[in-house]
């Protein structure tokens, strides 16, 4: 009998770097980045930065409770305020943690891992629009040739954050 034991498998998550980025002279909206590292078999990418708006996290776990029909009590995002200051530190955190963890409890839902709208969201730079086409199989790509088209982003992985994975 031998003594061993196979890697656990990990998905590690980070939301960081909110960044205000300009539509026009009126209107401006925040991006997160968003990293993961994972040695999953779940993912084609072993790790990943892509840039993410709030509103497109809406849309992820409104797709996420749609394609589980219910089997999954979703994690809730972080509220939406209608007071949201793009200048408000504290409010930006506070957002950025709340996604974060949102993610992280996404990631340890065996059946979400399956889910390809969330692949798309966490390792390609495609709009909703797009990852809905891909999904819908309208897009011109599979999923994993979206995900591997996706130009790599600079990656930052804390080497810290590593190392207790």
């Amino acid at each position: 009998m031998s003594d061993y034991q196979p890697p656990l498998e990990f998905v590690s998550v980070w939301v960081r770097d909110p960044r205000i980025c300009k539509e026009d002279f009126w209107h401006a909206y925040m991006d997160y980045e968003i990293c993961i590292h994972t040695n999953s078999l779940a993912f084609n990418r072993k790790s990943s930065c892509v840039r993410r708006r709030f509103s497109e996290f809406v849309w992820l776990r409104q797709k996420l409770q749609e394609n589980t029909l219910l089997l999954v009590n979703m994690p809730p995002l972080p509220p939406r305020n209608p007071f949201f200051s793009l200048n408000n530190a504290q409010q930006i955190n506070t957002r950025m943690k709340g996604l974060q963890t949102f993610l992280q409890t996404v990631v340890e839902i065996p059946l979400l891992l399956s889910d390809s709208c969330l692949h798309l969201f966490l390792q390609s730079q495609l709009s909703v629009e797009l990852m809905e086409a891909c999904v819908e199989g309208r897009g011109g790509a599979s999923v994993t040739m979206a995900i591997q088209n996706s130009a790599p982003s600079t990656q930052r992985f804390p080497e810290e954050d590593l190392k207790e994975d």
